[in-house]
């Protein structure tokens, strides 16, 4: 039940338990995670053959991997023998196959059966049949996404959609060429927060003024409360003396040679339900994805990505990765502090939304149509994986 609402200026948001009970989160889990195109990783980071990647999309570990033909291919991160988790860590290369660690069944690149002890003695086991158990996959934007659902929802409707409801037509992303930049810095951020609070930070920018003050100085409409995304194809314009899309307004890098006129000093932000966002600007591209681990735990990786003269040549991007980085602390910190609010009686029935926020409504009512018929356990899942350290601490550069 939502918060009562008598001025026509405010909406009601989803209730607190939304953001904390068990039964809720596990919901999300079966109906979006496991449902919806995830995007796992970046296409990239296996670069050879036998290059694998794990990743935790719902309550399932996918293990990703590039073929002696350069394929990619993804599957349950289970051995089909004893349910043993073959790959422990979060990467690494293997020369022939995966070899589960328990009763070594083995496995090749393509998921077959091709060894396990006495395995010839069992000639009526089909090594197709008890292959690995694969994973639908999907190569866009130079990522991999996944899909766990049996009969996977339209990736050009749901991926490629939200890009071209986002931007006005799917071309405005293409002279960008994300596919082929490459990434200059990745940091790794654990968030103690739900996810959802996540997207709608993100989604809005009526907090800009308060807690964003690099941001709004390179992007001064920000200041004024309302996000990019709150305009379809509308690219928030740089302020007149700010150079580049850098955390002092300086020179950004090289161009990217496909960013039209109408494009160059614009910020454009993409939301892809359920865990993308997009960030376009004129010389380089940043890319977040979120992996919800809990009601209260999301960890975060943002790419970002330059043209491959600025990373090969070795430029420096520190001042570039500097602006987001810093909006990415201060958003992440104010997530984790509303977290806890979320429990309180309080917000039991949720809260409010003022005009320049009332596009989040419509993400509320997506989550609504997925978990609205799920009762709360009661089951408060808030408080269970604390904070072992200040948010800056817990933020690792993972490349560059």
């Amino acid at each position: 039940m939502a918060v009562e609402v008598t001025s026509p200026s405010l909406i009601s948001t989803l209730p607190g338990h939304t953001y904390t009970d068990a039964a809720i989160f596990r919901a999300e889990q079966e109906r979006i995670f496991e449902q919806m195109w995830f995007c796992a990783i970046r296409t990239a980071d296996l670069d050879k053959a036998g290059a694998w990647k794990t990743v935790q999309i719902g309550r399932e570990s996918v293990l990703i991997s590039r073929t002696r033909k350069g394929e990619i291919r993804a599957f349950y991160n289970i051995c089909r023998h004893r349910g043993v988790k073959l790959c422990m860590e979060e990467s690494g290369q293997v020369e022939r196959s995966f070899q589960c660690p328990y009763h070594a069944w083995t496995y090749d690149f393509e998921g077959k059966l091709v060894a396990a002890p006495n395995l010839t003695k069992m000639p009526d086991i089909d090594r197709h049949e008890y292959g690995l158990a694969k994973v639908h996959i999907r190569e866009y934007l130079g990522y991999v996404w996944v899909c766990l659902a049996e009969n996977p929802p339209s990736f050009e409707e749901d991926v490629m959609g939200a890009i071209e409801e986002r931007l006005g037509d799917l071309e405005a992303i293409d002279g960008y060429g994300v596919a082929n930049l490459l990434v200059g810095r990745r940091i790794k951020y654990d968030v103690k927060a739900n996810w959802k609070l996540i997207i709608e930070n993100f989604m809005e920018c009526y907090h800009c003024a308060t807690i964003h003050p690099e941001l709004t100085e390179v992007l001064p409409e920000f200041a004024d409360g309302l996000a990019a995304q709150y305009f379809v194809g509308h690219g928030a314009e740089f302020g007149e003396d700010i150079k580049g899309f850098t955390v002092d307004g300086s020179e950004g890098l090289d161009l990217i040679p496909g960013v039209s006129e109408d494009q160059d000093r614009r910020y454009y932000a993409i939301t892809i339900k359920p865990t993308v966002f997009v960030n376009l600007v004129p010389d380089h591209v940043i890319i977040h994805r979120m992996f919800p681990l809990a009601a209260d735990h999301t960890i975060v990786e943002c790419d970002w990505l330059y043209l491959p003269s600025v990373v090969e040549s070795g430029k420096d991007v520190t001042a570039s990765v500097e602006l987001f980085h810093r909006v990415n602390m201060q958003d992440f910190d104010a997530c984790e502090r509303c977290q806890p609010g979320m429990a309180s009686k309080v917000y039991s029935k949720g809260g409010v939304l003022v005009p320049s926020e009332h596009h989040i409504g419509a993400f509320h009512d997506w989550v609504s149509s997925r978990v609205g018929d799920v009762q709360p356990s009661g089951e408060d899942l808030l408080g269970l994986a604390p904070a072992t350290a200040p948010l800056e601490q817990r933020a690792q550069v993972v490349v560059g």
